[in-house]
């Protein structure tokens, strides 16, 4: 394995744990928001509060890590992608900034205010909806080079259809992912009101997450045939990701070992996550930049890479012990511990 392979394989797995935990976070804000708003937060909102006080602040790092490591490894992405993302990247920001305030009101004035809770909420769907316009942008055909720059064609990318398919993706998996975790959380809060309301959001997010998937590869055809057509190279991989899909749904159908199901949830989206990448290699945006032409000086990538597997290394058992402490203790878990807060 090459240094440069090396170096995007870090950088995703920092991306795929930033979509993980990021969509467990957004979701669980949407459905808590939801829960207010349709008089249902006697159910939902103590579940899913005891989830995000401490998991919410560990999310971020995920991401703080992927943006400097690509600017790190691939500077030339700065340029490629800086004129493009100025508007979704200034947009994902504001967005970041509302969510970190929202904990502030929340922690600071009275608890479950519908306004707070509601833009809360919004931003769950509208951080993974802007933060998708990326790989859709890496799929080529939206950025022209005028006079040695890369310029973004807006409209070209807001009226195609692969955009707007990408989008309903990105926001059906993020409420899939969260609902299906948060289910198998209350069911070991044993909140089982929670739980089966849970559930149902699940088994109706799969139903928009399947039509997604089914639209993007009918519109990758016809926009990225290059692309398309490695994706199909990896069948196999996509076929035992769509049969983790499944055994998901019979589990949340019959009611049954939630635990196996959330992990078979993310099996499914590691599978699929890493064949589009591999799939997508070695392009960082086609047909413009490859991970080849815009890679950083060797002394620089060894550094990142020791960096950010030590990172990763302090990273994950960190996360891992937030979890065993609050999120996986039952005592936590089941509310026992709410006088001490």
């Amino acid at each position: 394995m090459n240094i440069e392979i090396l170096g995007i394989s870090v950088l995703w797995i920092f991306l795929f744990g930033y979509i993980l935990v990021g969509s467990i976070d957004f979701g669980a804000g949407f459905f808590n928001a939801h829960g207010i708003m349709t008089g249902k937060q006697h159910i939902l909102s103590k579940v899913i509060q005891r989830y995000l006080s401490p998991v919410w602040e560990v999310t971020n790092v995920f991401f703080v890590f992927f943006f400097v490591g690509i600017i790190g490894f691939f500077p030339k992405t700065a340029v490629y992608f800086g004129q493009p993302m100025l508007i979704p990247g200034s947009i994902i920001l504001i967005l970041l900034c509302i969510r970190g305030s929202y904990y502030a009101f929340e922690s600071y004035s009275s608890r479950g205010h519908k306004g707070y809770a509601s833009i809360y909420g919004i931003t769950g769907l509208l951080m993974p909806a802007a933060l998708s316009i990326v790989l859709t942008i890496s799929e080529g055909g939206f950025v022209n080079i005028v006079e040695g720059q890369p310029l973004l064609d807006y409209k070209a990318l807001f009226t195609s259809p692969l955009t707007w398919s990408v989008v309903l993706l990105s926001m059906s998996a993020c409420l899939y992912i969260s609902a299906t975790f948060l289910t198998w959380y209350a069911n070991k809060a044993q909140d089982f009101a929670a739980r089966n309301l849970l559930r149902k959001y699940a088994l109706i997010w799969a139903v928009p997450l399947v039509i997604s998937v089914i639209g993007i590869t009918v519109e990758l055809k016809s926009h990225n045939l290059e692309h398309y057509n490695r994706m199909l190279d990896l069948w196999y991989v996509w076929a035992v990701s769509a049969l983790m899909f499944a055994g998901t749904i019979y589990f949340l159908i019959k009611q049954t070992k939630f635990g196996l199901a959330m992990g078979l949830v993310i099996g499914q989206f590691i599978l699929a996550f890493f064949a589009y990448g591999i799939s997508h290699y070695p392009y960082l945006m086609y047909p413009h930049l490859t991970i080849y032409d815009s890679f950083t000086n060797q002394t620089m990538a060894i550094t990142l890479v020791v960096t950010f597997i030590l990172g990763l290394f302090l990273l994950v058992p960190a996360m891992w012990l937030i979890l065993k402490l609050f999120v996986f203790n039952n005592d936590y878990a089941k509310g026992k511990e709410d006088h001490h807060a």
